[in-house]
């Protein structure tokens, strides 16, 4: 969510639970206003919060460049919506460690998630593996990031300088196309894209149709839509990532996205469908 915007859009997620006091807003609004013009990004979008079990939650933001799918992009974290730190580069075999990690934030970024080597007696110490909360944090976010962050069909568009921007001509979707997967897309380089028949890539606009949308996601029924204010608004939630919300404005330019959870994914899904 930009946080430009913050203070208001916030209000469209609070039938779903996801709320902010009005000193959370305040500090929000300055302290990301000052890290966008600090770091001089084009943008700073309000990612979410992770909660923990002491209570000591982390609130989520990161910049980015004009170029939205620019290495640029940079992601920050705090617990008091004032002070933010960047988050630590994780490589992939840090990712792979942080997956296998089970169970929920301490709220203690030095903490470190003992993890056992396949194969390994468990009484031997020395061959376990420590996963610190700083990188496991980063490592969620990327992955959340990545599966389940979306934007509508034609909010942003694919220039002929391969950059990609938000789209100036978007006016939002109609109310009969939002309630349907394939008006959504995630908000990432295209993986299933390039696997699609030939026939079916000729009849996509290449400025608008360069992401995967979420019709393919697998398993099947991993989307949950509903309808509010009649047909005004439409709420999107995942249920592989459980706290990821979206909401978007039929007939106008509106939408935006936020996390507001444990950090935890559902790996039980493919059993509960």
């Amino acid at each position: 969510m930009d946080s430009e915007n913050l203070i208001l859009d916030i209000n469209f997620f609070a039938s779903t639970g996801i709320v902010l006091s009005p000193e959370q807003k305040s500090s929000l609004q300055s302290s990301l206003t000052i890290l966008k013009y600090e770091n001089k990004f084009h943008k700073v979008y309000f990612w979410g919060k992770i909660k923990t079990l002491r209570g000591r939650s982390y609130f989520i933001a990161h910049g980015v460049s004009l170029d939205e799918f620019a290495p640029l992009k940079k992601y920050f974290y705090c617990s008091d919506c004032v002070n933010w730190v960047v988050m630590p580069s994780v490589g992939p075999e840090t990712m792979k460690l942080s997956r296998n990690v089970r169970g929920r934030f301490t709220g203690d970024v030095s903490h470190e998630f003992k993890l056992k080597k396949d194969g390994v007696d468990e009484e031997e110490e020395e061959h376990e593996e420590t996963v610190k909360e700083e990188d496991r944090l980063a490592s969620v976010v990327l992955d959340i990031d990545d599966d389940v962050r979306i934007v509508p069909r034609g909010s942003f568009m694919y220039t002929p300088t391969g950059k990609v921007v938000l789209n100036p001509s978007f006016k939002g979707l109609f109310a009969n196309d939002a309630s349907k997967l394939y008006s959504y897309m995630h908000f990432r380089p295209a993986v299933l894209l390039s696997k699609k028949p030939i026939i079916e890539r000729s009849n996509m606009d290449r400025s608008l149709d360069f992401m995967d949308i979420i019709e393919d996601d697998i398993p099947k029924g991993c989307w949950s839509f509903q309808f509010e204010r009649g047909c005004g608004m439409v709420i999107i939630r995942s249920l592989l990532w459980p706290g990821y919300t979206f909401y978007a404005r039929p007939g106008t330019p509106k939408f935006g996205s936020l996390y507001f959870g444990t950090g935890e994914k559902n790996l039980d899904l493919p059993f509960m469908l």
